[in-house]
């Protein structure tokens, strides 16, 4: 059977053993957790930036027909 001061150094001198992080040269977790994306990800990407590049210049061109409608109009 064990003491209560026996239990108390034991903790202490097994807590004493683990080494504590150095923050000294530490880097953030987000370099550490650095994502490459796959090329399918990358072509997906790619493909969604033409399509929204064609259609800013599909809604481009709707708005000068229905400004120059509604110039004609007298609007």
């Amino acid at each position: 059977m064990t003491t209560l001061e026996y239990n108390e150094w034991w903790a202490r001198k097994i807590n004493d053993n683990i080494p504590k992080p150095s923050h000294e040269n530490s880097q953030s977790i987000e370099k550490h957790l650095r994502v490459v994306p796959s090329e399918l990800e990358i072509i997906k990407l790619r493909k969604g930036k033409v399509k929204a590049e064609e259609d800013l210049d599909s809604l481009k061109t709707d708005y000068k027909k229905l400004h120059l409608l509604m110039r004609n109009a007298g609007l």
